[in-house]
This record gives C-alpha cells, sequence and structure tokens, in this order.
C-alpha cells in the first residue's frame, strides 16, 4: 500500500515541533526556580532579549497574548483607552483581556492590510479627555501585521506614531510577535524597530520554532512591575529553564533563517495568483468564494490552511515546511483555487 503523504501544515508559523539541537539545549539547561527569580537560564535569555532589542530588562512569559496584556496593564489604567486597528491582536485574538483583565476600553480604525496610518490615528486618539469622554493613554501598533498579511510597517509611519504618542503623553506598545520578521525582511536593526516603545513584547514560538513562550521588554520599573502581575494573572513558573533553554537557542540559531520562509511565502503566492507586493514576510492571505470548502478539501488531500473569514484563508510558511512541502501545497491548492 503506498504511503500517504506528509501533512503540510500552513495553519500558522507556531505548529513548528523542536528539533533535536533545540531538544537537547532543553535537556542540559540549568534550571532554578524562576518565582524567586533564581533560574539562570532563564535570567539569560531575558537580558540577551532585551540587549538584541535595545530596552533595559525583559520577563519571559508563557504565552504572547500574556505579555502584550502585561505591557497594556503596565500602560493603561482600568477605564482608560488603548487605540490599535482594527485587526490588531491584542483586539481580534486575545479573548477580549485587556477589558476582562484590566478594565481598558478600546477605539480602533480602519488599516488596510494592517498598515499603519498615522492621519487616521491622530483622529482617534482622545488624550487627557477630561470627566466627559474616555482619555487615550496608550497605542498599540503590530509588527508585522498577523491579520494583514504579515505586513511589515513602514518605518516613516512608525517613526509619526511615535512623534504623536511623544506629542501627546501616550504610552506606546509594540506588539513585536513576529518583529524577527520585520527584521530580516525590512534589513532594520532590531534596536531601531525597538526604539522609542514603552513596552515591547517578542515571541520566540512563532517564526523561530520554540515550543512556547515570549519576552515582554522595557525598564526595569516597568519590568519589576510586570513580574508581579505575571504572577496574579497566574504565570509564574518554577523551574522553567527547560522552556527558556529552548528560546535562547530559537534566538541564537533562528533569525537569519527566516528569509527563508519569506522566499517560500513568495513563491506559494505567485503560484496561487496571489499579488506579490501583499506577501512581505512569511504569510499569505488569499480571498476566495468559500473558504471553508476550500480549507476542507484542502485538508481532506493532507494540506491544512487556517480559515480566517468566509472568504478569507491565511497560509504561513516555517521552519517544519521545506520546498517538498510547498510543492505540495501548490499542487493542492492550485486546482482548488482554480475551480
Amino acid at each position: 500500500m503506498t504511503a500517504s503523504p506528509p501533512v503540510v501544515d500552513l495553519r500558522s508559523d507556531t505548529v513548528t515541533r523542536p528539533s533535536a539541537a533545540m531538544r537537547q539545549a532543553m535537556a542540559e539547561a540549568e534550571v532554578g526556580d524562576d518565582v524567586y527569580g533564581e533560574d539562570p537560564t532563564v535570567n539569560a535569555l531575558q537580558a540577551e532579549v532585551a540587549e538584541l532589542l535595545g530596552h533595559e530588562a525583559g520577563l519571559f512569559t508563557p504565552t504572547g497574548s500574556m505579555a502584550n496584556q502585561l505591557a497594556l496593564r503596565l500602560l493603561v489604567k482600568p477605564g482608560e483607552e488603548l487605540v490599535c486597528d482594527r485587526l490588531a491582536h491584542v483586539v481580534r485574538a486575545e479573548m477580549g483581556a485587556a477589558a476582562a483583565l484590566s478594565g481598558i476600553t478600546t477605539r480602533t480604525w480602519d488599516a488596510a492590510g494592517g498598515r499603519l496610518d498615522p492621519d487616521a490615528l491622530a483622529e482617534a486618539i482622545t488624550p487627557n479627555a477630561g470627566p466627559h469622554q474616555v482619555s487615550t493613554t496608550a497605542i498599540a501598533v503590530e509588527n508585522t501585521h498577523n491579520f494583514g498579511g504579515g505586513t511589515v510597517q513602514p518605518v516613516e509611519a512608525v517613526q509619526a506614531v511615535r512623534e504623536l504618542a511623544r506629542e501627546h503623553g501616550i504610552g506606546l506598545h509594540l506588539d513585536g510577535a513576529r518583529l524577527w520578521n520585520a527584521h530580516v525582511a525590512s534589513g532594520v536593526p532590531l534596536p531601531e524597530l525597538a526604539a522609542g516603545f514603552d513596552t515591547v513584547s517578542v515571541c520566540l514560538s512563532k517564526g523561530l520554532g520554540a515550543p512556547v513562550g515570549s519576552v515582554l521588554v522595557s525598564s526595569a520599573e516597568r519590568i519589576a512591575e510586570a513580574r508581579i502581575w505575571r504572577k496574579r494573572y497566574g504565570g509564574g513558573m518554577r523551574q522553567v529553564g527547560i522552556l527558556a533553554a529552548a528560546g535562547r537557542f530559537a534566538v541564537r540559531h533562528n533569525i537569519e533563517r527566516l528569509a527563508e520562509d519569506h522566499d517560500r511565502a513568495a513563491r506559494l503566492g505567485a503560484a496561487l495568483g496571489q499579488k506579490p507586493e501583499l506577501i512581505e514576510t512569511n504569510i499569505v492571505v488569499l480571498r476566495v468564494p468559500d473558504a471553508p470548502a476550500v480549507g476542507l478539501a484542502a485538508r481532506e488531500q493532507g494540506v491544512i490552511v487556517s480559515v480566517i473569514g468566509p472568504t478569507l484563508m491565511r497560509l504561513v510558511t516555517h521552519l517544519d515546511i521545506d520546498d517538498e512541502g510547498l510543492d505540495r501545497a501548490i499542487e493542492v491548492l492550485g486546482p482548488l483555487l482554480a475551480g
């Protein structure tokens, strides 16, 4: 009996499995009790990521959502307002956590492809609104932008938002879950991408291939407060250096190889009829007449995609997708989309 071809999973870059070398680093990790701040591998990871991004201190968290929500908690008091685009991960995919956990209200604006629009943002904010309206106290920027299709935020637009925030005394959070991809795609150094933000979160378990974890960076004072809130949110972890070791390995070995994912995404998009200018990193978003039907038919043939709306599909390349897997995806999806 002929064996079925391996499943090609394009749902997300979160589906990767640790390599043998990463597992070895985990097995050999030196550990301690991180709630006491005594896990040397966690401490090293936090310091290394903070230095990479040009910030003072870092905090390891089990998830990117927790890193984002800790940042928002630091910047926005209950009843105050966060402004971001309507497709931002912090409002679309974190289960209403800003409201449920921190009493934060949100105001959003439409952003084509998730791309920053400083003029629209300037119209949306209401800083120091007094007793009759909600005051905007933080702005969230996402780079790259997930639901925008892996969009890299233009440097000029980010700078304009920094200046706007500074002018009005508004906090700035960078959801940099895929900031590594923005760095590789744009060539802009990581410290420049993270500069001017009060808080920055980066993910270790997406394109970098670690099994779990994110890091929040900021000032030492803010990170000390975030550590308290992490414990309060149930995120205190003990001998977690085993996981932090995977993150350290990922940061050391898997950043520059993201260019391979970007190249494969471009090839995949071209084969499926997407405009090249809409594929900047490792995410391909396709508009089709019936996304659930295409997704189901593709799964039956061993190719898994993410259905993110009635007519929208998302395909994400990652380190577990090689050229053979990409060819298989094109072989399956091409006829389904053409039909």
